[in-house]
């Protein structure tokens, strides 16, 4: 009777065994799940195009957004360094997609934390100097990115950071200044130079505003993912002709930049302190 007590615990253990390795092959469970630490629903795909630094196309032919992420748009001097530094990361890689908050941006591409090998490429990107952090208060990643950063700007890695770029590259060869001419930096830059007076580069993406009368003008992408933001209080508004003359733009703001809710910004207090570059 014992011996048969056994045998029928010994094939339960054995049933259970089975029917759980049926349940994770079912739903394609990643590895990844089980480390301990709680992550989104994703999915495996390959990735069979590099857009750029932060953009890649999956099979299927699905855009995907890196989150937590900023690389520069065509035309800005890390562009080509970002786009081919994914490529030897992920191109023709079958990768793990995780997915953030959102599942898609205003553009209709998905969102997603991209993980080769159990590394986030996302965060790697950063720690290498590739890109920079763009991240919002509920990223799951929010220090590690923001740690990454930090040391890849501390140790002078990477494209963003190794000197080649900062402060005084020529980031548009056909665009020439009168007022604010001299060393500039790159809009999605200027989290890296709080508290610092500095001459910041851009393309203006949108114009807002409020109902206070206070007006944002957003750099690079629009609002809320705009890489910096130069702000007019109502009392100055008077100081300034036409706003619409900086709209798709490339513009420099020269004061001191601040930092409002984890993002870069500058108070325009008059003319002086923007300029629309000349072709």
């Amino acid at each position: 009777m014992k011996t048969n007590n056994k045998s029928k615990k010994v094939l339960f253990v054995l049933l259970a065994l089975f029917l759980s390795a049926i349940i994770f092959a079912f739903f394609k469970l990643d590895p990844l799940e089980l480390t301990g630490k709680s992550i989104s629903v994703g999915e495996m795909e390959t990735v069979t195009k590099v857009i750029d630094g932060d953009t890649v196309i999956i099979s299927g032919g699905d855009s995907v957004r890196l989150l937590g992420i900023d690389a520069d748009e065509r035309g800005y001097p890390c562009y080509n360094a970002a786009k081919e530094r994914v490529e030897e990361l992920l191109l023709g890689k079958e990768v793990y997609l995780e997915k953030g908050k959102e599942d898609l941006d205003i553009y209709g591409r998905e969102l997603r934390y991209i993980l080769f090998n159990g590394e986030n490429i996302n965060l790697k990107l950063i720690q290498e100097g590739f890109v920079i952090a763009r991240i919002e208060e509920e990223d799951r990643y929010k220090q590690e990115f923001v740690d990454a950063e930090n040391y890849a700007r501390e140790n002078n890695l990477g494209c963003k950071w190794s000197g080649d770029w900062l402060p005084g590259s020529n980031i548009q060869t056909n665009v020439s200044w009168n007022k604010l001419s001299g060393n500039a930096i790159l809009a999605c830059a200027a989290k890296g130079f709080i508290d610092k007076t500095m001459i910041v580069e851009g393309k203006v993406i949108d114009i807002y505003q409020s109902s206070s009368n206070t007006v944002f003008i957003n750099f690079e992408k629009p609002y809320p993912n705009s890489c910096f933001t130069a702000v007019i209080f109502k009392s100055d508004l008077g100081k300034f002709d036409s706003l619409d003359i900086y709209k798709n733009k490339v513009v420099r703001v020269k004061g001191k930049i601040k930092e409002y809710e984890g993002k870069p910004e500058m108070i325009l207090e008059n003319e002086d302190m923007i300029e629309v570059g000349q072709n």
